[in-house]
């Protein structure tokens, strides 16, 4: 009986494999696979530009919402001007360096300027002149720009905290750049995107030890920063504005993304925590990094942000005038070349026509210049005088 037990057991362990068959490998342990992105990656950090790793693509809805709005407020400009000045869309580079509409056009769609300020201290261009571009130009660089910081920070922080941002600093930019707006029309777009730099800027503060590669995030920061803000010493940019807008962005990212978001991520990271699979422990350290959030720094944020906001709306109504207080201010929103002009002095000019030709001479300067026609709206006549004055 024992040796009949033995057979049967010995029996049952035998399996039987048809010809050519092998048996399958055995499937490696999830421990010792190779990832070849994880020799190029600090443990328990993120790369700041990496958005695979962030939330979907689908959230992106707030910048692609503005991106419309601000093409619609251009094309708008453009067919104002084409309506105004009869087949021209946009004017040549001697009188628009940024390839865009004319002075008078500005004026009409929202821009900002001292003579509307005297009028009326608060008015609707401070809520439009915002979405307004000086030029082709312009638009591009700043929509570009737009959209590749605005992405990263709108997957990382959720749209109502950037469109919160983004509204706010661009209506601080446009009360500051009423302080030291003269007698030329200037537009304030780039404020929001100066805003949203400086909620970066904040936001790799806050998480430094968070974000590797963060060499790479401040280069790419302050190269977008100073091309625009080189932009803006051309006419009908206000570099002040996108100064306070910065200021304001900074101040608003401490008050607002001191906790970044937690959404749908994959089942290693918590919110900008990655710490390999051990969900529990990156939970844990998520929770410690909220506990420590400095009550402080928020605090003192948001009081800044509001003696800023208050002292220039302030300022504003009183009527105040920056320029009389600073003399060289100037020359940090235009700086004057041969091929455009930044003169704020008046702008008189003697006309002479006849049939053919019309002959403007300014009379502040004495320069002169012939057209070839002479019927023209006044709008357009204090154009082409502020252009040769």
């Amino acid at each position: 009986m024992e040796g009949e037990s033995l057979c049967n057991t010995l029996h049952t362990k035998i399996e039987i494999k048809p010809p050519g068959q092998e048996p399958a490998p055995p499937s490696p342990s999830p421990s010792v696979l190779h990832n070849p992105e994880s020799d190029n990656q600090v443990e328990g950090k993120l790369p700041f530009f990496k958005s695979r790793y962030r939330q979907r693509a689908s959230d992106t809805w707030l910048i692609s919402l503005l991106v419309i709005l601000h093409l619609m407020t251009f094309i708008t400009t453009t067919l104002v001007n084409y309506f105004s000045i009869p087949s021209v869309f946009f004017q040549p580079l001697s009188e628009n360096p940024l390839l865009g509409p004319s002075a008078s056009t500005l004026d009409k769609v929202g821009a900002l300027r001292r003579a509307f300020l005297a009028q009326n201290p608060l008015n609707w261009r401070f809520f439009l002149c915002p979405w307004l571009h000086a030029g082709l130009i312009h638009f591009a660089f700043n929509i570009s720009c737009t959209i590749f910081i605005g992405i990263h920070l709108e997957r990382d922080y959720g749209p109502l905290r950037i469109g919160v941002i983004y509204l706010l600093s661009a209506f601080s930019g446009s009360l500051i750049c009423s302080l030291f707006v003269r007698n030329n029309p200037v537009v304030t777009s780039s404020g929001a995107l100066f805003g949203l730099l400086g909620t970066m800027l904040s936001g790799l503060i806050r998480n430094w030890k968070v974000y590797s590669s963060k060499c790479a995030a401040l280069a790419a920061l302050f190269t977008v920063m100073v091309l625009n803000f080189l932009l803006g010493l051309l006419p009908y940019i206000d570099n002040f504005a996108n100064i306070g807008a910065f200021i304001s962005g900074l101040l608003l990212g401490f008050v607002l993304l001191l906790t970044p978001q937690v959404r749908q991520m994959s089942k290693n990271k918590a919110g900008l925590f990655e710490y390999g699979g051990n969900r529990a422990k990156s939970t844990v350290k998520l929770k410690q990094k909220l506990e420590v959030d400095r009550l402080i720094l928020r605090s003192i944020s948001l009081v800044l942000f509001v003696i800023l906001l208050s002292g220039c709306l302030v300022a504003v109504f009183l009527g105040i005038d920056a320029n009389h207080y600073c003399g060289w201010c100037r020359f940090v929103d235009c700086i004057p070349y041969k091929r455009w002009s930044c003169n704020d002095g008046p702008k008189t000019c003697e006309i002479m026509k006849n049939k053919l030709e019309m002959t403007l001479t300014c009379l502040y300067n004495g320069n002169t210049r012939v057209f070839p026609f002479t019927n023209v709206s006044q709008d357009r006549m204090n154009d082409l005088c502020a252009m040769i004055c």
